[in-house]
């Protein structure tokens, strides 16, 4: 990373913006993770395509997050730049039925103005500790919804800079997945459709699943959320339930005793830990199920860490 580069970056983004060698471990619900040489805030789309260019153009590698809730970042932190989208891309707008807000907004913040405006059907969503942008990345879902139930048009920024915008239908949404990271694509916003409702029914509905989330959910501990895929036919949690791992533990990480589907950080727990723990999981669940788990939570950084069900392994 040479000193044009640096310069450049700060040109754009304002020493304010900025933070060097930052720790990851600030920034994810997991609270784990190494430094990154440089972790920025634009404020602006037009900053924000300007960093992406400069880093194309020099060769840099970038990641782009939200709130952090569904990452694992390796213990020697990452290379690059990390590009946050969140308290400074939290615009929105209500016309009707209809909602435009943009990639850093709050999934909870949304559903609580959602509530206000007497707009129902984004009740299942407002509980999830994330950003519209990373819900849109992953089509996040939970108690029978998922965000393309409700997504009509979502604003893109390509790897060249370009703005684009591409309807539900053409984010091609199925279980945890759309095209953005298959084509590089960076989230800015989206376009929600809800239906018109009564303030004390969806305010009783987003309770009811609040209540069920503090019940069923180790939500006292900091984690990344449900750690594996659902398979198909199964249900991931049940499946570690029943291979006896209820509690098990490496290092600082450990398989929460209220709910098998989490990963949970007891207090000190490293990429590491965390990365042996779920391939131990996989591992054990496919000798006995012949089932493969697959990661719902996102690795990133160094070291390079993969999960597999066959062969627990951690890759360099």
């Amino acid at each position: 990373m040479n000193q044009n580069f640096v310069n450049e970056l700060y040109k754009i983004a304002g020493e304010t913006n900025i933070r060097s060698q930052e720790s990851m471990a600030k920034h994810t619900t997991f609270r784990i993770g190494g430094p990154v040489p440089f972790f920025v805030t634009p404020e602006t789309v037009e900053e924000l395509g300007q960093l992406v260019l400069l880093c194309k153009a020099e060769k840099v590698p970038f990641f782009i997050m939200g709130h952090g809730s569904n990452l694992l970042v390796g213990d020697d932190g990452m290379d690059g730049i990390v590009i946050q989208l969140c308290d400074k891309f939290a615009h929105l707008e209500i016309t009707g039925r209809r909602v435009t807000a943009q990639a850093g907004v709050m999934l909870s913040k949304l559903g609580q103005v959602l509530k206000e405006a007497q707009l129902t059907g984004f009740e299942f969503a407002a509980g999830i500790p994330g950003t519209l942008g990373g819900a849109v990345v992953m089509n996040a879902g939970a108690y029978g919804g998922e965000i393309k139930d409700v997504i009509e048009l979502v604003q893109l920024m390509d790897s060249d800079g370009n703005l684009l915008q591409k309807t539900g239908e053409e984010m091609q949404f199925s279980y945890r997945h759309s095209i953005v990271e298959e084509q590089g694509y960076i989230v800015l916003g989206a376009t929600l459709v809800l239906e018109q409702g009564e303030k004390r029914q969806i305010e009783a509905r987003m309770e009811e699943l609040a209540q069920a989330r503090r019940s069923k959910q180790p939500l006292e501990f900091p984690s990344a959320g449900s750690t594996f895929k659902r398979p198909e036919g199964y249900y991931a949690g049940k499946l570690i339930m029943d291979a006896g791992l209820r509690g098990y533990q490496v290092g600082g990480a450990q398989v929460a005793e209220k709910h098998c589907g989490f990963v949970i950080n007891r207090g000190d727990a490293t990429a590491a830990d965390v990365a042996q723990l779920m391939s131990e999981v996989c591992t054990r669940v496919y000798e006995q199920f012949k089932v493969e788990l697959e990661p719902e939570v996102k690795l990133v950084g160094k070291p390079k860490l993969s999960i597999s069900g066959r062969k627990a392994e951690e890759k360099a």
